[in-house]
């Protein structure tokens, strides 16, 4: 394997960018914990990430002792992040020691396996590897924890401070119970109770029927041989071609018409319509995939076709169908277009339509944030709970050889 000529650089290059990284990350998490102004330095974290970077390879510096070199470095004001003048000393430290520590623990893995000198390529892009890991680890939680942290600590807070001081989302414990006051305020004035069983029905119900028409729509197109199959199998997601807003007008004036605006019964009845398609879609793949021995074996058993699927097939999609239950369950609690448009009676408000309604210059804010996180929190468990289920293999040995 040849020999690259960049173990001279390559520490110091990644000790750098992994020095910035992590204090302009430590610096936004510092800044949204405490209300306190913390900063990354720019030239500081990049000098100082060089040098520990190559020390690294160089001396194979304890992580320890220059964690809390970095660290004191930070406290007399010479660190990779800067923080602001009335932040207290305990934050300070906090703050810093996480810089010293994370820079240095990631800095020992990902050039664990360099030295000064050549590298080889292997060793290299083993370096570069682990630092985009690094990076993509910490930029994507950012992306997915920052807006929800600042969600629901700003449903914690109450109208004057929001007003003093929007940017800070500190937690003030004193509060006690008082902190969940936007929670009770909207069960007790905002008939979110309402809502809430509102969208649980109306998601649970668009489940069943979508699993009702998509499982032998989905079979038939898997296993069975009739004419238009192939047609029928490429147009199923054409649904999706069409915008949503577009079918809106006609969508109104039909249920207008009907009677079927401003009801649960026609929500109930449009959704399906949204999910059907991808339903099908996802099962007919699964299905593909089964082994067709175990279905031939129950037919040379004197099974009719609907007891094979429900005696061999179903059980044996579990998994997809957990899936499927889950994808569509999702679509149906979080839409929003449909229901807004179709439903003026706050009796009959979905979740999503309840919150929209709560965004008025005369609500306050912490009222919309407590709407949009309990939206969020029965999504984020139910996914967690199914997870395992959904990833589960259950055809692993239905077919012996």
């Amino acid at each position: 394997m040849s020999a690259l000529r960049f173990g001279y650089i390559t520490g110091p290059v990644i000790g750098a960018l992994w020095c910035f990284i992590i204090a302009t990350t430590v610096a936004v998490t510092m800044s949204f914990a405490t209300g306190d102004p913390y900063r990354p330095s720019l030239l500081l974290s990049l000098l100082l990430g060089a040098l520990a970077g190559g020390a690294t390879l160089y001396g194979r510096m304890p992580v320890l002792g220059a964690g809390v070199a970095m660290t004191l470095l930070g406290l007399v004001g010479f660190g990779p992040m800067i923080s602001g003048e009335n932040a207290g000393f305990l934050g300070q430290l906090i703050g810093h020691a996480a810089v010293g520590g994370f820079t240095m623990l990631g800095l020992h893995v990902m050039l664990e396996e360099c030295e000064l000198g050549s590298l080889t390529r292997h060793e290299f892009e083993e370096a570069v590897i682990r630092f985009l890991t690094g990076f993509g680890y910490i930029f994507f939680t950012a992306i997915v924890l920052i807006p929800f942290y600042v969600m629901v600590m700003t449903s914690l807070k109450n109208q004057s401070e929001l007003l003093q001081n929007p940017l800070d989302f500190s937690l003030d414990l004193s509060k006690g119970w008082d902190l969940l006051r936007s929670y009770t305020e909207l069960f007790a004035d905002f008939n979110f109770g309402i809502y809430l069983g509102n969208s649980f029905l109306i998601s649970v119900i668009t489940v069943f029927i979508t699993l009702a028409f998509s499982i032998p729509g989905a079979y038939a197109v898997a296993r069975l041989r009739f004419k238009g199959r192939a047609a029928f199998s490429r147009s199923i997601l054409l649904i999706y071609m069409v915008p949503m807003i577009v079918l809106a007008l006609p969508i109104y004036i039909a249920f207008s018409m009907t009677g079927l605006r401003n009801s649960i019964i026609g929500i109930v009845l449009i959704y399906p319509v949204t999910t059907i398609p991808v339903a099908l879609y996802m099962l007919q793949g699964y299905f593909r995939g089964l082994p067709g021995e175990v279905e031939e074996a129950g037919l040379m058993d004197g099974l009719s076709r609907l007891q094979v699927i429900w005696k061999i097939t179903l059980p044996l999609s579990l998994p997809a169908m957990a899936s499927v239950s889950l994808y569509v369950f999702m679509i149906a609690w979080n839409e929003f277009l449909l229901a807004f448009m179709l439903l003026d009676d706050p009796s009959k408000f979905t979740l999503t339509r309840g919150i929209a309604s709560l965004n008025s210059s005369e609500i306050p804010r912490q009222h919309l944030m407590a709407g949009a996180v309990i939206a969020t929190v029965p999504i984020m468990v139910l996914f967690l709970g199914l997870e395992r289920f959904m990833t589960k293999g259950l055809t692993a040995g239905s077919v012996k050889g």
